[in-house]
């Protein structure tokens, strides 16, 4: 499994290019992505979002979420946030996500750099 970001998702979706979207369109031909339930949440949210793109994310598995997920999302945010880097609640959740199943993100957002180089966070 590999996890992909709405970043990447949306980059995909309209038809853009990049290595990024190059992992997606590989992840998606495998049968290997997986979402978390907050990039689930983004893509439906998006009002530029197409039928087609939120009927195919709404069948993307889901990374469920596991005890003690929420804790461990706020202290990795706050481990961040204590070197003055920047870590938005929403990045904290899709990377702990990541970190509880041990799998890659696709993102081409550059916040989650930071959770990759000191919360242990895996890019693809």
């Amino acid at each position: 499994m590999i996890a992909a970001d709405s970043s990447s998702l949306s980059a995909y979706f309209k038809g853009e290019s990049g290595p990024d979207v190059e992992q997606v369109a590989g992840a998606l031909l495998a049968g290997t992505i997986a979402i978390s339930p907050v990039i689930l949440t983004e893509m439906l949210s998006s009002p530029s979002a197409s039928r087609a793109m939120m009927e195919t994310v709404i069948d993307f598995p889901l990374l469920p979420i596991i005890d003690g997920f929420w804790q461990r999302a706020g202290e990795a945010r706050s481990r961040l946030r204590s070197l003055g880097l920047r870590a938005k609640v929403g990045d904290a959740l899709i990377a702990q996500s990541c970190l509880d199943h041990a799998v890659s993100l696709i993102t081409r957002d550059a916040d989650f750099r930071h959770f990759a180089a000191h919360c242990g966070l895996k890019l693809a």
